[in-house]
């Protein structure tokens, strides 16, 4: 069973002036939250693990959970708004964003909160801001010292500098997950703007010099590179017409975790011993994956029948 930790929130668009004042569209997201729908849309038992706020919002999210068929069990409802992050579009179309967190709901996930996790949880996947603003950040950090000598550990940094502008805390936070972490999924982005004067086969060497064992790189329109302790494999995009590219690195790490689901090789001990070939094989099927999303207006991910 996956357990996803990190937040679930409201993008709210601006949708423009009404007689009395602005209209809004707020859709349910949240990197975790997305990465939990992807997995349970590709047939796997997974849960959520982050806190719920109390009042309408929260009730919104917790009936998405229920819709997409995600388990609730470590999701506490906690009395609390839920954040919402704010998208408007200026005259020329350039998005502007206004992020609103300060003390809610999925920021104050504490470790008793943890007990509720159900004991067959076997793997879990960790990423974005609920990694580096705290109390979550650091009751996060406690289940991951408690899991990664027992499960598998999955980490998408995904960094959103609206939330925490100081790209040291997220260097250190991703400096801290590399020896805890079995499969460190990373855009070419974040890559960026973490270690600029950094090429990628430096990172990634970097990386399982550290301890983790299997790194993946995505880049977008490019395809993307995966790296183990004996090579590195390569695979290319799947051509589509692209509508957006809301959930795509989310629905890739699904996929890569519904792959090694599916193929046996969901254990610490299994990841740290891929080959090239099945490298490969799980690199194209997310690639597949991440394509449908890419296909569709926001983060609708795919189901398992989509992928043959």
């Amino acid at each position: 069973m996956f357990i996803v930790c990190g937040e679930a929130l409201f993008d709210v668009f601006a949708t423009g002036s009404t007689p009395t004042g602005i209209g809004f569209d707020g859709r349910i997201g949240g990197s975790p939250f997305n990465v939990a729908m992807g997995l349970a849309r590709l047939g796997q038992p997974v849960g959520f693990c982050g806190g719920i706020g109390t009042g309408f919002a929260g009730d919104r999210l917790m009936q998405a959970l229920h819709d997409e068929g995600i388990d609730p069990r470590a999701t506490p409802r906690i009395d609390a708004p839920a954040t919402l992050s704010l998208i408007g579009l200026d005259a020329r179309g350039v998005p502007s964003y206004a992020f609103y967190g300060h003390g809610c709901a999925d920021r104050l996930l504490r470790e008793e909160h943890l007990a509720a996790i159900p004991p067959e949880a076997n793997c879990f996947h960790f990423g974005s801001y609920a990694m580096v603003v705290q109390p979550v950040a650091a009751t996060q950090r406690a289940l991951v010292e408690r899991e990664h000598r027992r499960s598998v550990i999955a980490y998408d940094p995904n960094i959103r500098t609206n939330v925490e502008p100081d790209l040291d805390v997220w260097r250190a936070t991703l400096q801290w997950m590399l020896p805890r972490t079995h499969l460190l999924k990373v855009s070419d982005e974040d890559l960026a703007l973490l270690y600029p004067d950094r090429s990628i086969e430096q990172f990634a060497a970097d990386a399982l010099a550290a301890g983790t064992p299997l790194v993946v790189v995505t880049r977008g329109g490019e395809g993307a590179v995966g790296f183990t302790p004996r090579g590195r494999v390569v695979t290319p995009p799947v051509q589509v017409t692209v509508a957006d590219t809301v959930g795509a690195g989310d629905t890739f790490q699904a996929a890569l975790l519904t792959w090694a689901a599916e193929t046996g090789r969901l254990t610490p001990t299994a990841l740290a011993a891929i080959d090239d070939a099945a490298l490969a094989e799980a690199l194209a099927f997310a690639a597949r994956a991440a394509a449908i999303t890419c296909s569709r207006r926001g983060a609708d991910l795919p189901r398992r029948s989509e992928l043959g």
